[in-house]
Formats: C-alpha cells, structure tokens, sequence
C-alpha cells in the first residue's frame, strides 16, 4: 500500500456513531478486495476511518464513498431526531 489516510470524526452522541458504524460495515468487509482497504475503530465519540490504497486514485475516491455514506447517514439521524 503506497498511500493512506486516517480520519476522526466527531459525532453528537455514541448512538449516531453506533448507527453510522453499523451501516458501514458491509462495505468495510467487501472493501479488502478492491485496491483499498479501509478499517473502521471508535474512540469515544470519535469515529476513526483508515485507509491504506495502492495509489491516490484509489485512496481518494475510497475517501470520498465513505465520507458521503457518513454524510448521507448523518442527514437521515438527524431528520430522525427533529421528529421526536
């Protein structure tokens, strides 16, 4: 592997990060097969997304598929919580 990144990201509660780490992980497992590899820990609040890719092709758009399901999740939860 020849490029990688680590993300932290904060969410507002550990149920939000529960719920956006769960929803992650069948594309984490499918993920080792590609030309990138992604990890994905927790750390309080904190969501931490690694990734190792063969190139900054495959780095960068492996980072941008993540970023925008985490977006797109974040977006559902909090429709959900200004329904209650």
């Amino acid at each position: 592997m020849r490029a990688k990144a680590t993300i932290r990201l904060k969410f507002p509660s550990v149920t939000h990060l529960e719920t956006v780490k769960t929803s992650l992980l069948p594309e984490v497992k499918r993920a080792g097969f590609g030309r990138a590899q992604v990890e994905l820990d927790d750390d309080g609040f904190f969501l931490v997304l690694k990734v190792k890719a063969n190139d900054t092709v495959a780095l960068r758009s492996t980072l941008n598929a993540y970023l925008r399901w985490i977006n797109s999740t974040m977006n559902v939860l909090q429709v959900l919580d200004q329904q209650t």
